[in-house]
């Protein structure tokens, strides 16, 4: 092991910032050095609880993200976020979309946000993305936040990553048939209809209960349904709540 990763990954899990950003970047580029990087941060793991937020563009993710870090901040709980975007056809790199409605938390010093293009990768999120959650992890974050890009149906690699997966909806988007056709419900724990004030939401909720009492996969996820309004913070206390419920499921297990 070079002397200069040795350096990096002790400098990480004694809180510095920046070696955890020169190793997500080394994650990020597949370097030679990643079997060693995890084999090295194993016995830090285990304490970051994970929430991976999907669903198309435009149905809120980000703005959820952002009101549920404030809460988490609320209670002394320091916070991961890992923004997948598309990547620029110029340079590759993270397209950061709409980070701007994170800008609140870039300043407080226990809330990394990163953002990263998924570089061709299928599914949304790249491929290096379940070793950045291990390192933010090691790093000592309490709850690690996964943003997808918000594809479609090929969303389903969050629910390789997040201990919970939280499927964000939007009323003017489709009925609850064409998102079971999608898969997207059968990878849910939790199924967030936002824009909660939009005429059709509510007949959306009550369809989305509906399919799920006849679903296989709910007996696996217990699928909760919640209406927010994320852009007015109305229904996050109470997704928080939820997420929190199923953290001590998880972490029970």
């Amino acid at each position: 092991m070079k002397p200069y990763i040795v350096g990096l990954v002790n400098g990480m899990v004694a809180g510095s910032e920046g070696c955890l950003s020169k190793l997500i970047t080394l994650v990020e580029d597949d370097s030679p050095e990643v079997p060693e990087i995890m084999k090295m941060i194993y016995p830090h793991l285990g304490r970051a609880y994970c929430v991976g937020i999907t669903g198309a563009p435009g149905v809120g993710k980000s703005t959820l993200a952002d009101r549920l870090t404030a809460i988490a901040r609320g209670k002394g709980l320091s916070v991961g976020i890992v923004a997948a975007d598309p990547s620029s056809a110029l340079h590759g790199g993270a397209v950061l979309g709409d980070r701007i409605r994170m800008q609140q938390h870039f300043l407080d010093n226990r809330v990394f946000i990163r953002s990263m293009a998924t570089r061709g990768s299928q599914g949304g999120l790249p491929a290096s993305i379940s070793n950045i959650t291990k390192l933010l992890d090691a790093f000592g974050k309490d709850i690690i936040i996964v943003e997808t890009v918000g594809v479609g149906q090929t969303e389903m690699g969050i629910a390789k990553v997040a201990d919970t997966v939280v499927l964000v909806l939007s009323p003017d988007a489709g009925d609850s048939i064409q998102f079971m056709k999608a898969g997207l419900i059968e990878i849910a724990d939790v199924i967030v209809v936002n824009k909660a004030d939009h005429g059709y939401a509510e007949n959306l909720v009550d369809e989305l209960k509906a399919v799920l009492l006849f679903s296989p996969s709910n007996a696996k996820h217990h699928t909760v349904v919640l209406p927010t309004q994320a852009i007015n913070n109305v229904g996050i206390e109470e997704l928080y709540k939820e997420l929190e419920n199923r953290r001590t499921g998880v972490r029970a297990v």
